[in-house]
């Protein structure tokens, strides 16, 4: 291998590979919705086995950074994509069907980080946030109330016409706005989740009673490289819904 492509040896050779492929996506050789070479270029590129790099793209395919489309090569997956726009969404209706929400936005502001914000983000206490709090409904009922919160740094110029235009006129999700706009994927997020209470702010804006149980979800998303992109708190009223993951 090539030394200015060097990865630590101790690690098996696909995975080398893998982390070589991760670093050109980071570094944006192949933007979103893009072909990425085939295998035997690769393979070239890599001065490694066809069925090295073939194992390589099969994890990242698993990961879903890449996708395959059968006789027209391996892409870079893109949240534009029907297919994966709402991957991240977790939440399912008790009937088990899966639902769509529509974005209602309340408040887009400006503001500071907290210490919990700003470790959440990797950044410093005081840095400038974009603040955004929506309520997202399904079937025209208030589901889900988020406040996200958003660095500025990282984020220039993002605004509530930017936002609404794209979200709304587009049919798009926030993450493929950080994608379009900013050229920042969303490849992971960590979730804490707990049982809460709705208070007075929450309360009305879910529709239920102040006191009424709820799921409290922290989300941190990220981009390449483990980087922070989002960090939001979200309610969830789970009188018809639920949260559903895959262990594996």
């Amino acid at each position: 291998m090539r030394k200015e492509t060097a990865t630590p040896s101790f690690l098996p050779l696909y995975e080398q590979i893998k982390q070589l492929i991760l670093r050109a996506l980071s570094d944006g050789e192949w933007q979103p919705g893009a072909a990425i070479p085939s295998e035997m270029e690769l393979a070239r590129r890599y001065q490694v086995s066809q069925g090295t790099v073939r194992k390589a793209l099969d994890e990242l395919v698993m990961d879903n950074i890449l996708v395959r489309r059968q006789g027209k090569g391996t892409f870079v997956a893109t949240h534009a994509d029907d297919g994966t726009a709402y991957r991240f969404l977790r939440l399912m209706s008790l009937s088990g069907e899966q639902e769509y929400p529509h974005s209602e936005f309340i408040v887009f502001s400006r503001g500071k980080a907290d210490a919990q914000v700003a470790s959440r983000l990797g950044v410093s206490p005081g840095s400038a946030l974009a603040i955004l709090r929506r309520v997202l409904t399904f079937s025209g009922a208030p589901v889900v109330y988020d406040d996200i919160r958003l660095p500025a740094a990282l984020l220039k110029g993002v605004s509530i016409a930017m936002i609404e235009d794209h979200v709304n006129a587009h049919k798009g999700t926030l993450y493929s706005l950080y994608e379009a706009q900013y050229q920042i994927r969303i490849i992971a997020a960590h979730e804490r989740i707990r049982a809460t209470l709705a208070d007075a702010v929450v309360a009305p804006l879910l529709g239920v009673a102040v006191g009424a149980p709820l799921l409290a979800i922290e989300r941190v998303a990220f981009t390449y490289k483990n980087q922070p992109v989002e960090w939001r708190m979200s309610y969830v009223n789970t009188a018809r819904h639920y949260h559903f993951d895959e262990l594996n």
